[in-house]
């Protein structure tokens, strides 16, 4: 995908959890990366597209989609990470994936479906069946877009760096989410 030079830029919208929204767990109420650290902020100046950050602490597969413009040119959608934390088995969180996704009013090549990168060892992850969860999972989206026609990227192939809880990106891992995103979509 590239940008039109002679018309409307691309519009970009990230929809995801406290990755996306850019939370940094390095303060002590935890705050939020600035907009140089981002993921869809670094996206959006690597491309030149309109990116909107959608991306909300604690977000997790919500029922039904909220209605997203129908001029998006692209819907990033990252989410279940706080779905397994809550408890559900990789099975259950790709189902909620499923409805969330044939909730959806844009066409599946409007659409990229991304795995977020397998959980580590953290503050927040002590247990290995979340981690070995978190993997599975990029199998079950894979899955899960093949069968409803969106496109797919699993983050765990680009190098995203953990904070100290085992769930949130570092400044770096932001950069390499971002730079994962780029490549993906470049044409």
């Amino acid at each position: 995908m590239t940008n039109d030079q002679n018309g409307p830029r691309m519009t970009v919208i990230c929809y995801g959890d406290s990755n996306t929204y850019g939370y940094d767990p390095r303060g002590w109420l935890g705050g939020r990366y600035g907009a140089d650290s981002r993921w869809p902020d670094i996206l959006g100046r690597a491309t030149g597209w309109a990116v909107e950050n959608h991306g909300l602490n604690g977000r997790e597969i919500p029922p039904q989609p909220p209605g997203f413009p129908a001029d998006t040119g692209l819907l990033i959608v990252m989410l279940g990470t706080n779905d397994l934390l809550q408890g559900r088995t990789p099975a259950e969180t790709a189902q909620r994936m499923e409805r969330f996704l044939a909730g959806l009013t844009l066409e599946g090549g409007r659409v990229l479906l991304v795995a977020p990168p397998p959980l580590a060892l953290g503050e927040w992850v002590q247990e290995q069946r979340l981690i070995d969860g978190s993997i599975e999972l990029a199998a079950r989206y894979r899955a899960l877009a093949a069968r409803l026609g969106v496109r797919f990227a699993d983050a765990g192939a680009w190098g995203v760096g953990f904070a100290y809880d085992g769930v949130h990106f570092t400044g770096q891992g932001h950069r390499a989410f971002a730079e994962g995103i780029r490549k993906e979509l470049a044409p």
